[in-house]
């Protein structure tokens, strides 16, 4: 989750900046191109490890078959770009207004965050914290956070960004003062429209016939355990990360054997 985290809130607006950049000059070196494909690859992939290891924490749920994740990979890659794209184009026209844009966005997400009623943080205050980062990742791409079935929601998502892509790509159009890579744009907006649209087949394959999920059981979200307990579980084992907490936590009282009274690693 914290890659994630990092992936919508360094690596996507990084991505926009430097897609908005080659807008305004109108030419790109083939180094930036592939920089702008592995970005792109990056951020889906991310989407699909979080996927996978969310799988690995919900008991009641098979884990991501190889057909499905690549699906998976493949919906989110193509609605993700066309989104970056759309904002890209908007920040290299107007860029004083890119951030009145995105604040009105993140600010409707958050609101609509916190009807959904979040409660994955143990304190009021990084609750709210938690929700203003799942609302920059909504600005972008699809991020569940409430339990029960999220076709409504996911819906709804769906069509607001839509319609929010399509405005900018209307102010685009009817900008005055068009932007060197017009040509470049000229293809680049009919293939991002092709992608939207087959990248939007491919996800409602995947939740129509791969999705690994019973239909008689709602969706659960980030940070909930599922029905069974702690000690009915089989949690998933990382050795190297049980070896570090080995190093790095002291012994109980009964193994460990103080030499001398006082303060030992920092404990009285």
């Amino acid at each position: 989750m914290l890659r994630l985290f990092e992936t919508f809130l360094e690596t996507t607006p990084q991505l926009t900046l430097v897609l908005a950049i080659i807008l305004q000059s109108g030419s790109a070196e083939y180094y930036q191109w592939v920089s702008i494909c592995t970005s792109f690859v990056g951020i889906s992939w991310a989407l699909l490890d979080y996927h996978r290891a969310l799988r690995t924490c919900l008991p009641a749920k098979p884990l991501l078959g190889v057909g499905a994740s690549v699906i998976y990979f493949l919906w989110n890659l193509l609605l993700l770009w066309p989104r970056v794209l759309v904002v890209a184009l908007f920040s290299a026209l107007f860029p004083r207004y890119v951030a009145l844009h995105f604040l009105g966005l993140w600010l409707v997400f958050l609101f609509w965050v916190w009807l959904q009623g979040t409660d994955f943080m143990p304190g009021p205050h990084s609750e709210w914290l938690y929700r203003a980062t799942v609302a920059t990742i909504l600005y972008f791409s699809w991020f569940n956070v409430a339990e029960g079935h999220t076709r409504g929601r996911a819906t709804i998502h769906l069509v607001f960004l839509l319609n929010d892509s399509l405005l900018l790509v209307v102010a685009w159009a009817t900008q005055s003062a068009w932007l060197p890579s017009g040509r470049l744009l000229q293809s680049l907006l009919p293939a991002a429209g092709v992608c939207f649209l087959l990248g939007l087949a491919l996800r409602l394959a995947y939740y129509c016939w791969l999705h690994p999920s019973r239909r008689w059981e709602p969706d659960q979200v980030d940070g909930t355990w599922g029905l069974r307990s702690l000690e009915e579980r089989q949690l998933p084992q990382n050795r190297r990360m049980a070896h570090l907490a080995k190093n790095f936590f002291p012994k109980p009282r009964n193994e460990a054997v103080l030499p001398w009274k006082g303060e030992v690693n920092g404990v009285l």
